[in-house]
């Protein structure tokens, strides 16, 4: 594991710390086993308006950092999740 703190995740901010503390994660150790799409449709859910197709990106960045002890450098950039045309 890489750390407890969430600002320790590549990508992951203040702003996107505060919008995974919103969903119940308050720490690396949460996002393990998670579903980023799901946590994705949480977000919407809560915010109640469209959100950025980004953060589900980061997200599943997220949980890749929590579930991998050593993680590959280029999987450690969000853009490296983004949807696969």
């Amino acid at each position: 594991m890489n750390g407890s703190n969430l600002l320790n995740i590549p990508g992951v901010g203040k702003s996107i710390a505060k919008d995974l503390q919103s969903l119940g994660y308050m720490q690396v150790s949460d996002l393990v086993g998670q579903d980023a799409e799901q946590m994705y449709s949480s977000l919407i859910d809560k915010a109640g308006e469209h959100v950025d197709r980004c953060m589900l990106y980061v997200f599943r960045c997220a949980v890749y950092y929590a579930e991998t002890s050593h993680p590959e450098s280029e999987k450690l950039k969000w853009w490296y999740w983004k949807d696969q045309n």
